[in-house]
């Protein structure tokens, strides 16, 4: 374990498409909980913090709104593509994280991404009267 998982292990919030401390420089440990062992730690993001972000989202919403659902149909089977491609490594991840099995994590993984899938196709559809 934890061959290829150091990757995507940032210790960083992301915030405005920028990966970022907390302004206090105080962070938060990230423990296994089947284990008890320290695997990393987080920025411990206050209320500035949190605001830079909801008006990060904000303003991204704005260009968003404008994509079209073929658009966005194609995003979301990148990131199914993607989650698949990576499924090993994100189920280690998870198993650190949480403590559970890495067949379980596997399975969670491969769950998330199929209903990406299944999103991604249905916001191509119009339902209606």
């Amino acid at each position: 374990m934890l061959q290829k998982t150091s990757h995507f292990m940032r210790q960083a919030n992301l915030i405005n498409g920028e990966w970022v401390q907390a302004d206090s420089g105080q962070t938060i440990d990230v423990n296994n909980p089947a284990t008890g062992l320290k695997i990393g730690t987080v920025p411990k993001a206050g209320k500035v913090e949190t605001r830079r972000a909801i008006e990060a989202a904000e303003e991204a919403f704005k260009s968003w709104r404008k994509t079209t659902a073929l658009e966005r149909s194609k995003l979301l089977r990148k990131l199914h593509d993607a989650m698949m491609d990576n499924q090993d490594v994100l189920a280690e991840l998870l198993t650190i994280e949480q403590g559970k099995s890495l067949a379980e994590s596997k399975g969670e993984i491969g769950s998330s991404a199929a209903y990406i899938l299944w999103f991604a196709e249905e916001g191509r559809r119009v339902y209606g009267d």
